[in-house]
């Protein structure tokens, strides 16, 4: 690894720059993620995002609950956490929920925004805030990892994860927080309950070297005793006004990078760095409200690789009370992605117990049914000249360009009741067969110079008989 990056590396990365305009700006010794490892990427399209920490156990939006808390929260919530017992956790049965559910992925946090850790760190918090008696609202002194190994769990929750998603031949990504509201040489971040507005590396030189210390090491740890990852999903990012983070964070981006060529970074806190953004809670739009047609040569151009996030539920984390979204939604959400050039990842948490809302994995028994049926136009395609034609129909493409899927997400009224399909986006391609996905059965199929009509069997009226109760997918060869 002395001589990083090679030549080699260097050459991919001018290609790579070529072709994502995002990638653009980085120092000349920084390589993005390996072609190999963006290729990876883009052919897993389902993933699922995993947020599990001590919020699961007080209804918390996430870590977020905490900037509302008041200092008797707080201190709950510090102890609590190290109370913390989730003896129902399994790794190798969410990995046996994700895998059959189709999913070829997951990311899980390593650490969220209350700094608490989920794996054996072994740096160490040496200021935190004080809750109680004569410390209440002052920084005092301590000397503790706050993390799960400091629980009765003592188990490296992370160490589990990764272990069982390479049993199950699932891509590993993890999540880490540059921010941190529990260390208190933290207290920076906009976003922080406890920032302290006249913090600055000269007001608190000490401190500040320890943040970037700790920040480092641990980003090190994650990177290094985990194996090869094939995505480090960083969050929010640190103030670069009155610190100068940024040229301290590139130089431990620099460090991870040899650590792990092929992983793709998301690009909070570390822009031009970052080989991948995420759009959350929302997918991509080229068109005004209720256009029919979009423009493709718009979201060829979106300047590095992505991936759609969205919450199964009304949050990403566990809440005891909560309504989740049906399997339909997370399959019209992911074809959508996919024919979109990206991909999705739906996000849910376990419970403080460590096991799954039924309703979770009811959805992903619906989605696996589903994607043993049309899979093959989801994975390891890429998008078709068109995205879309109408309200409920999809494209993609295989890689070779050798065949197009057209995705139906509804049949008109509700259900199948036409005996042909007109499909005008298929105009100037040569069809050369017609299939449907999922069964052996070829199909007639006409082509004129406006569109191509194609013959459904009459048995496919009997919604019993059809892959799959939701849509349909056409296969066609393409010349």
């Amino acid at each position: 690894m002395n001589d990083f990056p090679t030549s080699e590396q260097l050459a991919a990365e001018q290609r790579k720059q070529d072709k994502y305009s995002d990638y653009r700006g980085v120092d000349r010794d920084y390589v993005h993620a390996s072609e190999a490892g963006i290729e990876r990427f883009l052919d897993r399209k389902f993933g699922l995002r995993i947020h599990w920490g001590p919020y699961c156990m007080f209804n918390f939006k996430e870590s977020w609950g905490l900037t509302q808390a008041g200092h008797g929260l707080q201190a709950e919530y510090e102890r609590r956490a190290l109370e913390w017992n989730p003896q129902k956790f399994d790794a190798d049965e969410w990995m046996t929920m994700i895998k059959n559910g189709g999913a070829q992925f997951f990311s899980f946090t390593t650490k969220h925004l209350d700094g608490f850790s989920m794996f054996d760190t072994k740096t160490r918090v040496r200021r935190r805030m004080g809750h109680t008696g004569a410390d209440r609202g002052r920084i005092v002194e301590c000397d503790l990892a706050y993390s799960i190994m400091e629980t009765p769990f003592k188990r490296d929750v992370v160490r589990e994860l990764v272990d069982a998603g390479r049993r199950h031949d699932l891509g590993i990504g993890l999540y880490f927080s540059h921010i941190d509201w529990f260390n208190m040489d933290y207290r920076c971040d906009q976003w922080n309950p406890y920032l302290d507005k006249t913090y600055t590396p000269e007001s608190d030189p000490e401190g500040y070297a320890r943040l970037l210390d700790r920040h480092r090491a641990q980003l090190l740890e994650v990177c290094s005793n985990y194996g090869p990852l094939d995505v480090l999903s960083l969050d929010m990012n640190l103030p670069d006004e009155k610190f100068g983070f940024t040229k301290d964070i590139i130089a431990t981006i620099k460090m991870i990078r040899r650590l792990q060529p092929d992983a793709l970074f998301r690009n909070r806190g570390i822009g031009a760095y970052g080989d991948h953004h995420t759009p959350e809670r929302k997918l991509p739009s080229e068109t005004a409200a209720g256009a029919e047609h979009y423009d493709q040569l718009n979201l060829s151009k979106m300047g590095r690789p992505w991936k759609a996030i969205y919450p199964g539920s009304t949050n990403f984390s566990y809440m005891s009370t909560d309504e989740y979204k049906p399997g339909e939604w997370i399959i019209d959400n992911l074809v959508d992605a996919t024919a979109k050039g990206g991909t999705f990842q739906v996000g849910y948490g376990p419970g403080p117990d460590g096991s799954f809302h039924k309703d979770v994995k009811d959805r992903f028994e619906y989605t696996g049914a589903w994607l043993r049926a049309y899979g093959e136009a989801i994975y390891a395609t890429r998008p078709f000249d068109t995205y879309q034609e109408g309200r409920h129909m999809r494209f993609t493409r295989s890689k070779d360009g050798k065949t197009v899927y057209a995705i139906f997400l509804r049949w008109p009224g509700g259900h199948f009741s036409v005996d042909s399909l007109r499909i005008a986006a298929l105009n100037g391609k040569k069809m050369t067969s017609a299939s449907l996905l999922g069964t052996e059965e070829s199909l007639r199929f006409k082509q004129d110079d406006t569109s191509v009509t194609v013959n459904i069997p009459e048995w496919f009226r009997d919604e019993e008989k059809r892959p799959s109760r939701k849509g349909a997918v056409v296969k066609f060869g393409v010349e």
